[in-house]
């Protein structure tokens, strides 16, 4: 490539860590920038400003965690707040996910080094860089390799926090996807997306009648300041307490099925560049801004291909090697004229098994991008060389490809994963909510 992307697009968290199956899985988080290394920057006196619980945050970690904040807003070209608010902000992001990691620790979640080692090999991959080069980019912006690997391990156990206690708990029923459908039927010009920004003020879950009025003037404060003509994103930056405030509230392309409950009839009031006004949920108060609509009426036809796979896992209880050595007996087995699908049945190590390995018919994008590409080499009737995966090794053979017109399924498929996103999105921050009114935090300081 001709030049490298900078440093903190490389952070983005490219695949599901989910174990087991190979269905690709759309990512419900983005890992954080990397801490710079010490010597970005001399802090004269460390000291205690935050416990939470009986773990202590200090001035140091705070102003690491500032830098951080700050280059997410010059990525997003979006103007600073003011200093106090600023670090008001960086605060209570620290506060939270120190809580998530403590929560953790607490239940049992652990990320090994193999797993960070292997998920930092991706995301060089899929940045077209050889992990020296990717070393290097690092270095280049002087974050040490250590600091970086420790803040990707802190990202996956947070996205596996939000797996367990949300994502596995998720249910989307048929009727809901039936209703969902019905629903975009009767709008004229099929289904539409929104480019949505919003703003996030919060209630804590017992607030009193003086809190709540509280929270609602700082929400009145942040119109007021759009009204006047201060850009969304930088108005965002400053008061909103939702991750994304560091991207100016962004919160991407959004179907009718995904849009939060709190603001879904009201978007779709709003014409492009209008803002609403203070919205009201159980969690604390909502602002939001219409950036962009679109349609998605198009037909889709797909080449499918019908697939049988094996899978070994790799996991706590089967090595790397093991779950290798494993996997190449049995292509050695199906090479001198096993039956593919006897040898899934009795060893495979997914659902698929019971079915002789059998994943039926895949379109493009059903299943992560290692086992993809392998797949849509291969020749019909043709078995693989052993294809490493996030899940583990895999053998696959190809029984079949065809054209097909998946235009209905696709439909019911991105209605089911739209809703199921929103209600993971809707959950996870209750779940944040309700995890921070519970966590003891002492201040040290003045500053809140």
């Amino acid at each position: 490539m001709a030049r490298c992307r900078p440093w903190f697009a490389l952070l983005v968290a490219l695949l599901a860590f989910v174990a087991g199956g190979v269905f690709a899985q759309t990512p419900a988080a983005v890992a954080a920038p990397a801490r710079q290394g010490a010597s970005a920057a001399v802090v004269p006196l460390d000291r205690v400003i935050v416990v939470v619980n009986d773990e202590a945050l200090t001035q140091w970690d705070l102003s690491d965690e500032r830098r951080v904040f700050l280059q997410q807003l010059k990525a997003s070209n979006i103007t600073p707040p003011p200093d106090d608010v600023l670090d008001k902000q960086v605060l209570q992001r620290l506060i939270v996910e120190r809580a998530i990691l403590q929560f953790a620790k607490q239940t049992g979640i652990r990320v090994d080094d193999t797993t960070v080692e292997r998920t930092i090999l991706r995301v060089a991959e899929e940045n077209k860089l050889s992990p020296e080069a990717f070393r290097k980019v690092l270095e280049r912006e002087n974050i040490p390799y250590s600091t970086y690997r420790e803040d990707l391990r802190r990202q996956i156990i947070i996205q596996r926090v939000r797996e367990r206690e949300v994502d596995s708990k998720v249910i989307v029923t048929d009727a809901e996807v039936d209703n969902y459908l019905a629903t975009i039927a009767s709008q004229a010009g099929g289904e539409e997306e929104y480019h949505l920004s919003h703003i996030y003020i919060t209630v804590p879950e017992q607030a009193t009648p003086a809190a709540v009025e509280a929270s609602r003037k700082r929400a009145e404060e942040a119109l007021a300041e759009i009204k006047a003509g201060k850009s969304f994103g930088e108005v965002a930056a400053t008061f909103s307490a939702a991750p994304d405030a560091s991207s100016g509230g962004d919160l991407g392309w959004r179907s009718s099925a995904r849009l939060p409950t709190v603001f879904a009839d009201v978007v779709r009031t709003l014409k492009p560049g209008e803002v609403s006004g203070i919205l009201r949920s159980p969690a604390g108060f909502h602002i939001v801004k219409l950036a962009e609509v679109r349609s998605r009426n198009q037909p889709t036809i797909v080449e499918q291909t019908h697939a049988l796979h094996i899978l070994i896992k790799v996991n706590e209880s089967t090595s790397e090697a093991d779950a290798k050595a494993r996997i190449d007996r049995l292509r050695e087995r199906l090479l001198a004229g096993a039956k593919f699908e006897d040898v899934a049945r009795a060893n495979s190590e997914d659902a698929s098994a019971a079915k002789g390995g059998d994943l039926g018919w895949l379109s493009p994008g059903d299943t992560v991008p290692q086992f993809e590409q392998a797949m849509d080499k291969l020749k019909v009737g043709e078995i693989s060389e052993p294809v490493r995966s996030p899940f583990g090794w895999h053998l696959i053979e190809v029984l079949g490809r065809r054209k097909q017109d998946i235009t209905k399924q696709r439909e019911r498929d991105q209605a089911r994963q739209a809703i199921r996103q929103r209600k993971s999105d809707e959950q996870w921050e209750e779940f944040i909510r309700q995890l921070r009114d519970r966590t003891y935090v002492e201040y040290k300081t003045d500053d809140r």
